[in-house]
């Protein structure tokens, strides 16, 4: 039986160590992003390559070429549905960020607002457990709720984000887009086909910063 020599090892760790460096600079040249949402993620009543998920997708790659927006979008999701869905695409794409587009369908419908947080936490922790970070997107609903309610769900998102040191983008950001004129459809609830390349440029702004932390 041969014996193995010490530059055998070296060698043979050598060539680990090499991989290892290949396959962890390929991991952070080809990012991939999963955005679990409802129906504006899905770009309900706008076509898809007008989407603001193809949009954000075309302006990162001009940073990053071959990163990758798995648009996981379903009309009417909550976040029950989310946090079911969640931990398949996980296994399925491997993502290195997770952006959370939910809550909005689960506020309009009155869910209790520790149900909502319970399936927040139950994503963000499955996306963390896998080594991905997470982008929360915050939510408000209509004070004629009730104020309590509405309050109570707009602030469970930034408390979540400190909590879990995740990144978060506060819903004020994407209300001064719905609140100009022509920029929601004929129902009031979802963003226009000219509201796209402004939702895209408001999520591609934290999404961007991540991206020049991962390189640094």
């Amino acid at each position: 039986m041969l014996r193995s020599t010490p530059l055998i090892k070296l060698g043979f760790l050598i060539g680990l160590l090499l991989n290892l460096a290949v396959f962890a600079s390929s991991s952070r040249a080809e990012p991939t992003i999963v955005v679990v949402g409802d129906s504006i993620s899905a770009g309900f009543g706008v076509p898809l390559q007008q989407g603001w998920l193809h949009l954000l997708e075309q302006r990162l790659q001009q940073q990053v070429p071959k990163l990758k927006v798995v648009n996981a979008g379903v009309s009417g999701d909550t976040t029950s549905g989310g946090a079911n869905r969640l931990p398949d695409l996980i296994e399925t794409y491997s993502p290195e960020l997770v952006v959370i587009e939910l809550g909005g369908n689960d506020g309009l419908r009155g869910t209790p607002v520790k149900l909502i947080q319970r399936n927040l936490i139950s994503m963000i922790e499955a996306a963390q457990n896998s080594g991905a970070d997470v982008l929360l997107v915050g939510m408000q609903i209509p004070p004629n709720y009730g104020q309590r309610y509405a309050e109570s769900l707009s602030q469970l998102y930034p408390t979540l984000a400190q909590q879990y040191n995740t990144m978060l983008l506060p819903f004020e950001r994407l209300a001064t887009i719905s609140t100009a004129p022509g920029m929601m459809q004929d129902d009031g609830i979802h963003p226009s086909a000219a509201a796209q390349p402004l939702l895209a440029d408001v999520l591609a702004q934290p999404i961007e910063d991540w991206l020049t932390s991962r390189s640094n």
